[in-house]
């Protein structure tokens, strides 16, 4: 799937952001714990550089927790890195994020001068959640839509400490392909950027190699289909998505199985595992 959406307030939000890592000292990157890899922009992965940085794994109340202790793993394994996964109903862990942060910090940086820690992350991904946990309080706007913050705002959140809330960004061209879908699938990417039976195609097949049983319990289904677009034909008969002569309505039900995947109503799912990680990011994720 080709993805190019990339707004204008995008491009300007990277050139800030660019700007702003010249002062910071810790960043604070927001994953999607369904999908670490595709959620992790490689624009930002190449500003940031070698800065201390925590990975965030939010979402993770929806994501397969087996697979998400691989990614915990995986990011802890490399230097300068540390990792936590965040659930919505648990938050108590992120209170020590900023403690956290601090210890990771050169031995001879100035005590005095305050911590300046910048947010990051894709649209949609849960930076002004996070940021409300951190603060204590309601200060950053949230939504489930993408692009829901577009200015970059300083937010004083402890003693000597400064968060900068970032705009999320794409990246102009997203490649792999599978990274794209991902996106898509997760609710990065506005929905009017992507062709919905072209993502349930990729969403079916995905399923029913890896979470065949989430499939069968929610649909009710005996068994799984070989073909991708059989299996969307079958949930469309449970659910009642036929026409005329018993032809299935796809975009209805792709549209019931991508919602429903974002509602956590197959389960907890990830979508790609540390394997999935091309060999030329393998160092740099």
């Amino acid at each position: 799937m080709a993805i190019t959406w990339f707004p204008g307030h995008m491009n300007k939000a990277k050139r800030e952001i660019g700007r702003a890592l010249k002062q910071v000292d810790l960043v604070i990157e927001v994953l999607d714990a369904r999908a670490p890899y595709a959620s992790s922009n490689p624009i930002l992965r190449r500003l940031k550089g070698d800065k201390a940085c925590i990975k965030v794994l939010n979402k993770s109340d929806l994501a397969d927790p087996s697979v998400t202790k691989e990614w915990i793993s995986h990011f802890k394994a490399r230097d300068n890195l540390r990792a936590i996964s965040l659930d919505k109903e648990k938050t108590s862990q992120i209170k020590s994020l900023l403690v956290e942060g601090r210890k990771m910090l050169p031995a001879e940086r100035n005590k005095d001068r305050p911590v300046v820690a910048m947010i990051v992350g894709v649209p949609n991904v849960g930076k002004s959640t996070l940021i409300n946990i951190l603060a204590g309080r309601s200060i950053a706007k949230t939504g489930n839509i993408p692009a829901v913050t577009q200015h970059q705002q300083r937010i004083s959140i402890a003693k000597k400490m400064v968060l900068l809330d970032t705009p999320g960004i794409l990246w102009p061209r997203i490649s792999p392909p599978a990274c794209g879908y991902r996106l898509a699938f997760t609710g990065a990417i506005k929905d009017n950027q992507f062709d919905f039976e072209e993502l349930s195609l990729f969403a079916a097949e995905f399923l029913s190699s890896h979470y065949p049983q989430a499939l069968t319990n929610r649909y009710k289904l005996k068994d799984i289909p070989d073909e991708p677009s059989a299996l969307l034909h079958a949930i469309a008969a449970k659910r009642g998505c036929l026409g005329k002569g018993g032809i299935p309505d796809l975009n209805r039900v792709s549209e019931i199985l991508i919602r429903e995947f974002r509602q956590g109503k197959l389960g907890r799912i990830t979508l790609e595992h540390p394997s999935d990680i091309p060999v030329k990011d393998v160092d740099e994720t």
